[in-house]
């Protein structure tokens, strides 16, 4: 018996290298849900004690074979997996006698539930981690396609200023970066093990947290044992939830953005058609509708609207109580977002961008018009209120008698000027000449004569192409870091518990 089951373990160890050798972690080689952590917590449980004096050693290896007698039968393909130590035990218990029980010593379902839901949560924020700088890095290779696009930017509604197509999708880059460095600092407060903090005030048996921890692959401890599972196991959900629900924002942020355009009768952004991103209406043949944004906006309400439970869960309820800790419901709060995140690279990748119409949209209205007033103040003295008056003007001229800022009479902006400061005494003629007044209302001089850091001139948006280029490869690492220590210490509990069945 003992011999097959050193060869469940070496099978599972082989599989386990196999699947690191092809860059492949065991969180997708073996599935880590409660039962497994309560494996594994048990495992380590087991080695431990019997170490440290705290389980005989001659009932270690019987305690141990029973142990795994109860994960190879749960491993079957319609195997028992508990999720709760009270019924994971008495499989182990009907495996190896009332024995097995030493292992209890100065254990708790409490911390034995947290340590597994912590294991958990952070198994899935690498899993939203992951997805996340995919689409990212999505977005940014499109920006680099595009430094050299201009587009009509808006706000409140409204088209507002010229801007680099770049330079916009960086901006949305950055909000999505914020989401990423959230998700670190999460990972880090729920990356710590509550085991031997028992059920709130810790044990009188001497047990090695610290090890057991690093078995686990955690970083470090929950330090204060009241902390472990009564407080800080009810935060982690609520935290995660206000990631995901920020994720969501962002996703439905920039798919409204491109909804709008869905309105104009000829819009400069939309939908590669077919391949499921449009579809035509079953009434009106002329529309195409677009789908994919329809249903990532709804993915991403969804996820809000998961996200919400654990903050309602937790209102109003006594430190330690279970309403907001269930493992499938806040599983399934992050697998909604990782889902939102792979829509919205679809729509990402079927963007199609009209770089000439864009343009032509930009030039059909005044976006350009406040450079008029910069360069008067900048480069004349004129206070900007001043110039801003002078430039309102000119718009209000235009838009009522219909002329665009291409065709704008040069003599009628000399006329406009002065009469706007003719009761003051700033210079009395515009003075601008006309090359210099057509130069203020060019979006692509404007865009190339941004001088701030963090601009859409060409130098800025290089720079900050790089910074974002490497951020997603630092989160890479970052990921395949976190993962790559778990396994390697589920890989050394495996290989010490394999010797331990052997003796």
């Amino acid at each position: 018996m003992i011999q097959q089951r050193n060869l469940s373990i070496l099978v599972r160890s082989l599989a386990m290298g196999s699947a690191l050798a092809g860059g492949v972690s065991i969180a997708q080689a073996e599935e880590r849900d409660e039962f497994f952590w309560l494996g594994e917590i048990n495992k380590a449980s087991i080695i431990i004690n019997s170490n440290e004096g705290l389980l005989p050693k001659e009932d270690t290896p019987g305690i141990a074979s029973a142990l795994q007698e109860v994960i190879d039968a749960g491993n079957q393909p319609d195997g028992e997996r508990p999720s709760a130590v009270i019924k994971f035990e008495p499989l182990w218990i009907e495996a190896g006698g009332l024995e097995v029980t030493l292992v209890h010593a100065g254990r708790s379902s409490q911390d034995m539930h947290a340590t597994y839901r912590a294991a958990i949560q952070r198994d899935k924020l690498l899993e939203l981690a992951d997805q996340l700088n995919k689409t990212s890095a999505t977005i940014i290779g499109l920006a680099a396609e595009h430094k050299d696009t201009i587009v009509p930017n808006y706000t409140n509604g409204v088209a507002a200023q010229p801007n680099s197509f770049a330079h916009y999708l960086l901006g949305h880059a950055a909000g999505l970066d914020r989401d990423a460095q959230r998700i670190r600092e999460a990972y880090a407060r729920i990356d710590r093990s509550a085991m031997g903090t028992t059920v709130l005030n810790g044990t009188s048996w001497p047990l090695n947290r610290q090890r057991m921890a690093d078995y686990l692959g955690f970083a470090a401890l929950v330090d204060n044992a009241y902390d472990a599972s009564q407080i800080s196991s009810m935060d982690q959900p609520v935290e995660v939830a206000q990631i995901v629900t920020s994720i969501a924002l962002h996703t439905g942020n920039f798919i409204e953005d491109i909804m709008t355009q869905y309105a104009q009768t000829r819009p400069w952004i939309l939908l590669e058609e077919g391949d499921g991103n449009t579809y035509v209406s079953s009434a009106m043949p002329q529309k195409r509708n677009p789908g994919l944004l329809n249903g990532t906006r709804s993915a991403a309400s969804r996820t809000i609207a998961l996200a919400t439970g654990p903050v309602f869960q937790t209102h109003n309820l006594t430190p330690g109580m279970p309403d907001p800790k269930e493992v499938e419901d806040n599983s399934e709060i992050v697998d909604a977002a990782i889902a939102t995140l792979g829509e919205f690279e679809k729509v990402l990748n079927a963007l199609v961008i009209n770089s000439e119409r864009a343009l032509e949209e930009v030039n059909s209205d005044w976006t350009a018009s406040q450079e008029v007033a910069d360069i008067l103040m900048r480069e004349h003295g004129l206070p900007f209120r001043e110039g801003h008056h002078v430039a309102s003007e000119i718009v209000t001229h235009a838009r009522n008698e219909g002329i665009g800022p291409l065709d704008f009479p040069y003599s009628d902006a000399q006329r406009i000027y002065a009469e706007t400061v003719k009761d003051t005494d700033y210079p009395q003629e515009l003075p601008l000449s006309e090359e210099e007044f057509r130069a203020a209302l060019d979006p692509v001089a404007i865009i190339g004569n941004r001088a701030t850091i963090g601009g859409p001139q060409p130098s800025e948006i290089e720079r900050m192409l790089k910074d974002a280029q490497d951020r997603i490869a630092a989160q890479d690492t970052w990921i395949a870091d976190r993962r790559g220590h778990i396994d390697a210490a589920l890989a050394k509990l495996d290989q010490e518990f394999s010797a331990l069945l052997s003796k």
